[in-house]
């Protein structure tokens, strides 16, 4: 699988064992195309989407997790993982939604929680949080203690109700 990838993408690396897991590292150019590709080839199971923020980097890795629901036994059991890396600043990026339907949650939880925005997603709505943030919250910079000190220090204490009936 990793001679057959690296022969038709120009520009990706590929490690791994290639029985359980191969990882690919492409441009975000090729993103799509890769998963594509690679769900034309039987790996039709998006199992996840997440995301590492490389703040040192100023970069925000992609990590596009597929597996094969059909096949044979041996790619039953091969994981394989496409990465891409994006800036931080402005991070935007391709939806998958048009490969995978099920791309469309993850992508609303990164868009969310790392703030990317994902170009073509019919609707990135919020999935857990209640209030904008300056920073997304899953982001390295994000100062939770600055978080819970401006908003949970202006919540005024309930009066003791000891005595009241």
């Amino acid at each position: 699988m990793q001679y057959e990838l690296r022969s038709m993408f120009e520009g990706i690396s590929t490690e791994g064992d290639g029985e359980t897991r191969v990882t690919v590292k492409c441009r975000k150019e090729t993103v799509i195309t890769m998963l594509s590709f690679l769900k034309k080839t039987g790996f039709d199971h998006l199992a996840l989407i997440s995301c590492v923020d490389r703040i040192n980097n100023n970069e925000l890795e992609l990590v596009y997790i597929l597996s094969s629901y059909g096949g044979d036994a041996a790619m039953q059991k091969l994981n394989i993982l496409v990465k891409t890396r994006i800036p931080r600043e402005n991070p935007q990026f391709y939806t998958a939604t048009e490969i995978f339907r099920n791309a469309s949650p993850y992508e609303r939880e990164l868009h969310e929680l790392f703030g990317i925005f994902f170009r073509g997603h019919p609707g990135l709505t919020p999935l857990f949080l209640e209030r904008e943030y300056d920073i997304p919250p899953f982001r390295k910079d994000f100062d939770t203690r600055k978080y819970v000190k401006d908003v949970f220090d202006q919540i005024p204490f309930v009066d003791d109700k000891k005595g009241r009936t």
